[in-house]
């Protein structure tokens, strides 16, 4: 497994599980599947609703505490949001069961940013959170946190695959030391992503899938991913894609399968600000 370096120094592999939409029944299975497949690093949420699960599938195990990377993310809080957003961070460890977690991010860029900012500061200057970052963050936003905090972001984990690809939030990502995680990098199979012609056809000079493709591809760009799936066939076939290397040409080919466009929701629009921005978690 390849990792990449934070901008704390912490080490994170470049690829990982995702339990995004999968339900909390499924989701000890699909982990201790993970696991056994080889995957060292976690990503779950509060607003998932399986932080227990993983929890669990992580105690089972056995796998010592220091090889896992476990991630999870604070839902947008209420006023005081500071106070808030420190009682959430310890729910979900208590669920998880973990005495710390390796990434916090920030799940969506609305409410008191900055009051939930300053509790995973602290968090992580405690120790509890070893790197603390945001989620679906785009430039404007992102820097605007950085400029005007002292942690900048440790990661920004944003929608990113073929036909979205955020090659400017990237360039500006680096500049400032933030690492790029994709979430949705099948674009959850839209635009035929499974039997794309120029992805399958790259994919057969190393008789790869064209899943295989784009999570090679993300690895080239440095971009962290986190492949979800309950098939264990296919979280086998995800973690095989360092023994094949895709040349200039077809990266570039891949590029051009760039729309500019997010295939699910943007988070500047007005109706998502309301529908995300209110919404509240409950339990």
């Amino acid at each position: 497994m390849e990792s990449v370096t934070l901008n704390n120094g912490v080490r994170m592999p470049i690829l990982g599980f995702g339990v995004y939409q999968i339900p909390p029944e499924q989701t000890e299975q699909a982990v201790a599947d993970a696991l056994t497949a080889g995957y060292r690093m976690l990503d779950t949420a509060a607003a998932y609703g399986n932080e227990e699960a993983v929890g669990r599938a992580i105690k089972a195990s056995g796998i010592p505490r220091g090889e896992l990377f476990v991630t999870t993310k604070l839902w947008i809080q209420d006023a005081p949001a500071e106070d808030n957003a420190r009682r959430s961070f310890e729910t979900s460890l208590a669920k998880l069961g973990l005495d710390h977690v390796d990434l916090y991010l920030m799940h969506q860029p609305y409410g008191d940013v900055y009051g939930q900012w300053r509790a995973m500061e602290a968090v992580n200057r405690e120790g509890l959170a070893k790197a603390i970052g945001v989620s679906n963050f785009y430039p404007d936003r992102l820097l605007d946190l950085i400029l005007n905090n002292e942690i900048t972001p440790a990661v920004n984990q944003i929608e990113t695959h073929p036909f979205f690809q955020r090659a400017t939030d990237h360039d500006l990502m680096a500049e400032h030391g933030v690492q790029h995680q994709s979430w949705g990098g099948f674009a959850e199979g839209r635009n035929n992503l499974f039997t794309h012609p120029v992805l399958s056809e790259i994919g057969k000079a190393y008789d790869k899938s064209a899943a295989q493709v784009v999570l090679r591809w993300l690895i080239q760009r440095s971009i962290v991913s986190i492949p979800k799936s309950v098939s264990p066939d296919r979280m086998a076939q995800n973690i095989d894609v360092f023994d094949f290397q895709l040349n200039d040409d077809q990266m570039a080919r891949i590029a051009t399968l760039d729309t500019g466009a997010s295939l699910f929701f943007d988070h500047r629009d007005p109706e998502m600000t309301s529908r995300l921005g209110t919404h509240r978690l409950t339990g």
